[in-house]
């Protein structure tokens, strides 16, 4: 894909089926994925910095770098690049872990801190593969949605691949 992503962007990506929600205050979308790998993979995936670094990197970014402090109140950071050199910065924290089957954490643009949203992802094992549900909520606008919707897409592309 060679068009420039922004900021919100960068934050979804999943491919599969999706929904969307809206209360009043905000904006909501789920995206659900079936991986070709146990949950104990695919959660590692998320919470191991390095294999972060590896999926990450939606809309033809780069992850330049990646942490994660995978506990309630530990943070994690993912730091991309997109081709014509800009730079997206996205960090939050755990709000609800456990192991192998849910992450709870906020989601907020190094640009727009103001604008934090909340992100849950849930792993359920179905024999050798894992269905992915990711939902975020609390986003700003449509717009902000949309963009998130594709970032989310390409992203999960990028991890179900990975497992392919």
């Amino acid at each position: 894909m060679s068009t420039k992503p922004d900021a919100a962007s960068l934050g979804a990506t999943v491919a599969g089926s999706a929904s969307d929600t809206a209360s009043p205050e905000f904006l909501s979308l789920i995206l659900r994925r079936r991986i070709n790998a146990s949950a104990a993979k695919v959660y590692a995936a998320w919470t191991q910095a390095a294999q972060l670094m590896r999926w990450m990197h939606p809309l033809d970014t780069i992850c330049l770098h990646a942490e994660a402090d995978v506990r309630p109140g530990g943070r994690f950071r993912v730091l991309m690049r997109s081709p014509d050199g800009e730079e997206y910065d996205v960090s939050g924290t755990y709000r609800e872990v456990v192991p192998e089957s849910k992450l709870v954490f906020t989601w907020a643009w190094r640009s727009t801190p103001e604008r934090e949203s909340r992100v849950s992802v849930t792993l359920r094992a179905e024999g050798s593969t894992t269905e992915l549900m990711l939902r975020h909520e609390r986003l700003f606008d449509e717009a902000t949605r949309d963009a998130h919707r594709e970032g989310w897409s390409s992203a999960l592309d990028y991890l179900v691949e990975w497992f392919e």
